[in-house]
């Protein structure tokens, strides 16, 4: 029997019970529009507490559209932005960057998403040169594409060397609430990993973890451009009715429903991984957070991508992506692991 849900995306999740009464006791009377109401003032008011200092909070459509607003807020004249060639804006965002932002994407190469303080010192060579484009920004996903994710200590060495060349620093945190779960879970892994190491912009994601359209821009002021509202407007991801992004925020964050679901997301990958570590042909590493990227024969993949959807990642070696969820129960997982056994005749 295949499991009730699938392990192709966190993005195929449902929204959370308590986000949608969340809106629902939101959504009575007339306010005022475009966060003029009091849940976007207590929202901001909460991601400051949880930054521990003033930054610009600015509620956003999604994740694309968070990092540009976040991306625009940073960039100079003339800079480019320094990620791998497995970031979300280099691969998985149709160009937005360089349409909208009109940015120059200087991808990496690394076999762990990461992008390393050896990349911005061999890219240094082009500060100052006027006929080449200036590294200026350097964005980075916690957790990475692949899963992956920085210790405290590599962000804050990546934000010091970034800082020595003048570049600015943008965390993608689509998944930020599965990274501080598994570095710590709590307000104090948040802080530590971001603004606390350097960080000069934050692209907060709620979708992937349990929210309905709801991702916030969290910003430095003394480092973020003053006019990052209007490059909000401008790029389309001003909501009117931000009540509802807003209530959703109050609720992760005075609740800690946002690590909540985190922790639970990635204690399904674990369970996941120990029922089949013993499969050498599938070359599982344990999982850092939600997702792992098994290797699987071609008539097996197809046969369970066909009982139970999932991505295919690298095709070049069969290599496939399995992501668990807030709402991923342990009878899903037991039921996918033994499909798995069978398709594979294990």
């Amino acid at each position: 029997m295949a499991p009730q849900r699938f392990f192709a995306s966190d993005n195929f999740s449902g929204t959370h019970p308590r986000y949608l009464g969340a809106i629902d006791a939101a959504n009575s009377g007339h306010v005022v529009a475009y966060g003029g109401d009091a849940l976007t003032q207590q929202a901001i008011a909460l991601f400051q507490d949880l930054c521990d200092e003033d930054v610009e909070v600015l509620f956003t459509f999604n994740g694309t559209g968070s990092n540009i607003v976040a991306l625009g807020s940073l960039l100079q004249p003339g800079d480019s932005v320094v990620c791998t060639q497995w970031s979300h804006i280099n691969v998985d965002e149709t160009g937005a960057p360089e349409r909208i932002l009109g940015v120059k994407l200087h991808d990496v190469q690394s076999s762990t998403a990461k992008v390393t303080p050896a990349d911005l010192h061999s890219l240094s060579h082009n500060l100052g040169n006027v006929h080449h484009v200036q590294p200026g920004v350097v964005s980075i996903t916690q957790a990475t594409e692949l899963g992956t994710l920085y210790s405290i200590d590599e962000i804050r060495e990546l934000c010091d060397v970034a800082h020595s060349y003048g570049m600015r620093v943008h965390l993608d945190g689509a998944r930020i609430a599965n990274a501080t779960a598994a570095l710590g879970g709590d307000a104090n892994t948040f802080r530590a990993m971001t603004f606390g190491a350097g960080v000069d912009a934050v692209s907060f994601g709620g979708t992937k973890n349990a929210m309905m359209g709801a991702e916030a821009v969290l910003l430095r002021r003394d480092v973020a451009s003053p006019r990052a509202a209007f490059l909000r407007k401008s790029s389309t991801q001003l909501p009117s009715k931000m009540r509802y992004a807003s209530a959703q925020f109050v609720e992760a964050l005075t609740s800690g429903l946002w690590l909540e679901t985190a922790s639970h997301s990635n204690a399904m990958a674990r369970r996941m991984y120990e029922k089949l570590r013993h499969v050498d042909s599938l070359r599982l590493s344990p999982p850092q957070v939600n997702s792992m990227y098994p290797v699987l024969p071609g008539e097996a993949k197809k046969k369970l991508q066909n009982w139970n959807f999932f991505w295919d990642w690298d095709e070049s070696i069969g290599q496939v992506r399995w992501m668990t969820s807030w709402d991923t129960t342990e009878e899903d997982v037991d039921r996918f692991v033994a499909g798995v056994l069978y398709f594979l005749g294990e």
